[in-house]
């Protein structure tokens, strides 16, 4: 039995050999095209259905991707099912989901929700980004593209022959990266100028291959190829009347050098040769929502070339490939106890504090799920460019490395924002904001953050922020800040007059950060409020002056995804303060809101509740957009104060990549009302003058911050038109 089944075998080898020495090398090019590559998807699979054996592939940029991970061992079925699984628009942002991003960082969203930021310092000047997109999620989408086992292969011992082009950023030259691993090979074939940062590869930084071979052919037909299967999905050239922008101008060059050289590769293909060249047209370079098309329309198109196709068709060289290419099942990593976790590559940051961050100490049991957390919270830093996961398993226990790359203008942050609110009557406002950020100031972590605002509202507010040790939890803060501007006051519904006014205080305080949620603030304080009416104008002034002393408790936390128009988290701030005018007895202050965020279908939506107290001055006011939409601004005021509200929206489009996100139609359903009484009792809170109001709006996520066109109404009450660039609750 044991000599028929090796009898039977040597026939098999004997026949695969004699098939393989009679017919041609059949080559596979893949070119870049962003979007339209997953095209290549397409046409692998007819390539599988006619049983035409590829011997090798060369790819560029998408074509790179889309033929490693075939050349390694993934299934087309699977390629499919991972481009449709990928969330394509959180690949091209310029950073981690917000819920993903540290603490500070979402603190700097509230406090300034631009996107607009950049590094300086006095020595560099300014510094922007390697890449409008961020690396973390274009590489976290890249390792689930590849089997885990033939990540780290250089190209050359890929079960498929498979080469990967990428240009040299300083010399020009053009790489096939033979030696490189292939999850690096890939993520530098795929830095597209502009786009995604350069990849630094024995210290060289590469990017996109399609600057000097977008459809490689000379390196298939170097690797032995007799004919080639070109698939050319590259981007037209625009039109006349699509440039009209310096953007569009910067494109159009792009895409000359591109097709310029994918012109000189297409006529050194010989007439044994077959190029598939899918129609996508109107398909843009950033257009993955429309990935099922592109792999349609790339199997359409080699359908149409099938008459040729089949003529290559090799069953059982086929088969013998399919056996040694396809990668076995991968099996879910094990849980194993922490022997060590390093983390290498840094300079400016403290490895210890990071580590300590983690909280994964020796013994801790750890997954894959629990190394991909850790990944993400150092990248929700802002702090690295980049993050490799290493790790080793021996003896039952695992060696962790994460080496990083620091990021050169994290150091020194600053961001700018603009403001701008009208009802289209008698209330509008406009503000320049600027905030910047020094952190990583001693090895415990400071920092400071200040923000500076001139327009209808002026001030500068500053924060030195102190961990008490490595990775505490535990803060110390230092306060400054000085805020003026004009208020009109009400009475019963009417202006009264117009108030000039501004606070300055100083305060430290004491904190806690709950791990992924927030803080918990202790403080104490002094400060010092001015008033003046300027309208009507009252002879021998109006000017007061009141100061303060001031102890607070303050509890905030923040998992939202978006401040533009959330759809998932919650958000909370609690704030009880005791207040000590100078001369008369303490009085107490207090708020508490709250808003949870959900998705149903294709809608998104928020439910927001708000209550204010105030002993001194007055609550916080109701009137204006989401306050009761279509009663006048402020117009309702009162010592407390009720607001809650629904707000549901549905999206309807996306602004282009490294414009801004989501663009949302919607519609609010708000009550609210205030009232008097003295002392925080519950009591005192409004029984009485309930008023509801509704609105519909168009919002748009840009890279200035959330902006809203509405149109509010207040039940048996007044209407009102809104624009607002800036934060909306």
């Amino acid at each position: 039995m044991k000599r028929l089944v090796l009898l039977t075998l040597l026939v098999v080898a004997q026949t695969v050999c004699a098939q393989t020495a009679s017919r041609p090398k059949i080559g596979v090019v893949l070119s870049g095209g962003g979007a339209r590559g997953l095209a290549h998807i397409g046409v692998l699979r007819v390539l599988e259905e006619l049983q035409v054996p590829v011997d090798l592939i060369v790819g560029t940029s998408m074509g790179a991707v889309v033929g490693g991970a075939y050349a390694a061992g993934r299934s087309v079925d699977e390629l499919e099912a991972l481009v449709k699984r990928a969330d394509w628009n959180a690949i091209l942002t310029d950073r981690p989901a917000r819920d993903r991003l540290s603490i500070r960082r979402r603190e700097d969203d509230e406090r300034l929700p631009s996107r607009i930021e950049f590094g300086f310092d006095l020595q560099r000047g300014a510094m922007l980004p390697g890449g409008a997109a961020g690396n973390g999620q274009l590489e976290a989408t890249l390792s689930s593209l590849l089997p885990a086992a033939m990540a780290e292969a250089p190209l050359r011992k890929l079960p498929i022959p498979f080469r990967a082009v990428a240009t040299d950023l300083l010399s020009g030259a053009m790489l096939d990266q033979a030696d490189t691993p292939l999850f690096l090979a890939l993520r530098a074939s795929m830095a597209v100028p502009g786009v995604f940062a350069p990849l630094r590869v024995n210290g060289r930084p590469l990017v996109d291959g399609g600057l000097v071979r977008n459809l490689p052919v000379d390196i298939a037909r170097h690797l032995g190829a007799d004919i080639i299967i070109a698939v050319n999905v590259g981007t037209p050239l625009l039109e006349d009347r699509e440039i009209s922008s310096a953007v569009t101008v910067a494109n159009q060059m792009l895409q000359i050098l591109t097709e310029q050289n994918v012109q000189r590769s297409l006529r050194e293909l010989q007439p044994q040769d077959i190029v598939i060249d899918p129609d996508l047209h109107g398909m843009g370079f950033m257009d993955f929502s429309r990935a099922d098309e592109a792999m349609a329309t790339g199997r359409r198109a080699a359908l149409a070339a099938g008459a040729r196709l089949a003529a290559l068709a090799a069953t059982v060289d086929h088969a013998a490939i399919q056996v040694r290419r396809l990668a076995p099942p991968e099996s879910e990593l094990p849980t194993l106890p922490l022997a060590e976790l390093t983390i290498s590559g840094t300079h400016r940051l403290n490895a210890a504090a990071l580590l300590a961050e983690l909280a994964l100490p020796p013994g801790t049991p750890v997954s894959r799920a629990d190394l991909s957390r850790a990944v993400e919270q150092l990248d929700g830093t802002g702090d690295l460019d980049r993050i490799e996961l290493r790790f080793q398993d021996r003896d039952g226990q695992r060696d962790v490395e994460l080496r990083v790359t620091e990021a050169p203008w994290a150091s020194s942050r600053v961001r700018l924002g603009l403001e701008l609110y009208s009802n289209f009557a008698d209330a509008s406002s406009y503000s320049l904001v600027g905030m910047h950020v020094a952190n990583w100031l001693n090895p415990w972590g400071a920092e400071l953050r200040s923000v500076a605002r001139i327009g209808s509202a002026r001030g500068l507010n500053t924060e030195f922020y102190q961990p008490l040790g490595p990775g505490s939890r535990w803060f110390a803060s230092a306060k400054l800040s000085h805020a003026a501007g004009a208020s009109d006051l009400f009475d019963q519904g009417q202006r009264a007059l117009r108030l000039s006014s501004s606070l300055t205080s100083a305060q430290l305080e004491l904190g806690h950060r709950i791990a992924g949620l927030g803080d918990m603030r202790f403080g104490i304080g002094r400060l010092r409020a001015d008033d003046e009416v300027v309208l009507p104008v009252i002879p021998g002034g109006s000017r007061r002056t009141q100061t303060y002393g001031q102890q607070y408790v303050e509890l905030h936390t923040d998992t939202l995804d978006s401040l533009a128009f959330p759809s998932r988290g919650q958000w909370t701030t609690a704030r009880i303060e005791w207040l000590h005018p100078r001369g008369e007895s303490s009085v107490i202050n207090a708020s508490l809101l709250g808003l949870t965020a959900f998705r149903l279908g294709e809608w998104a939506g928020q439910l927001y509740g708000e209550f204010a107290h105030a002993e001194r001055g007055q609550a916080r006011s109701l009137g204006g957009y989401l306050r009761l939409s279509g009663t006048p601004d402020r117009s309702l005021v009162g010592e407390n104060m009720l607001l809650a509200r629904v707000v549901m929206a549905r999206r309807i489009g996306e602004m282009p990549v490294g414009l801004g996100g989501a663009v949302r139609v919607g519609f609010s359903l708000e009550t609210g009302a205030v009232g008097e009484g003295a002392g925080l009792k519950l009591a005192n809170l409004p029984r009485s003058g309930w008023q509801q109001a509704v609105s519909g709006f168009l919002s748009v996520d840009t890279r200035f911050g959330p902006f809203y066109l509405a149109l509010g109404a207040t039940r048996r009450g007044e209407t009102a038109a809104y624009l607002l660039l800036g934060p909306s609750w």
